[in-house]
């Protein structure tokens, strides 16, 4: 049984209500933990439980079924979460102890530098077609100080297995090879998928 329904315009295949995981190796780095994900459907959505690397941390997001960001928890050394945030998925953030995040209202996504996945996010949500890009707002967490800054990020379907994406703050872009399931493959020069 799948989880969710493929629109039309995304041609990517459903992940099995059973779950999904995958993990990437950092390129140019002497063998270190690897980043993780793993999926699994329940109350009408996905939780994404992974592992950032050699950051040792852990994040746990809720996406719902449609891959909107609804909350992210995000553990260094602690059982209890460094960083909880939740989102009205209208773009309006707080942290769970209700304070108000003015300065990523507006995003609609998380990124996480050192891991891949968050960029699976939005290339699975937007509907594009080949040649098309959106332009999101991102709340990008640094995982060593807890600092978070909205970026602008633009998402690009080069073709049904490749998206460039570009950092206006970190002036960067990135091209991407994803798979049947628009999850990334490799990115050249900083990740490679190993399962």
């Amino acid at each position: 049984m799948n989880a969710e329904m493929t629109s039309p315009q995304n041609s990517y295949q459903s992940l099995s209500s059973s779950g999904h995981s995958a993990s990437w190796q950092k390129i140019g780095q002497a063998p270190a933990a690897p980043s993780t994900v793993a999926l699994r459907w329940e109350n009408e959505g996905w939780t994404a439980e992974g592992t950032l690397g050699s950051d040792n941390a852990q994040f746990v997001l809720r996406l719902s079924a449609g891959w909107v960001v609804q909350q992210c928890l995000l553990f260094r050394d602690l059982d209890e979460p460094d960083l909880w945030l939740g989102t009205d998925s209208h773009g309006r953030w707080g942290e769970m102890n209700g304070a108000h995040r003015t300065e990523l209202d507006g995003c609609t996504d998380i990124d996480f530098v050192n891991t891949p996945f968050t960029n699976c996010i939005p290339i699975r949500r937007l509907p594009l077609l080949v040649g098309h890009s959106a332009t999101i707002s991102v709340a990008v967490i640094d995982i060593e100080t807890l600092g978070i800054t909205k970026q602008t990020q633009q998402y690009t379907k080069v073709s049904p297995s490749t998206w460039r994406y570009f950092s206006v703050a970190a002036n960067s872009e990135v091209e991407a090879r994803v798979d049947e399931f628009g999850f990334v493959v490799d990115e050249p020069n900083s990740f490679q998928r190993v399962v």
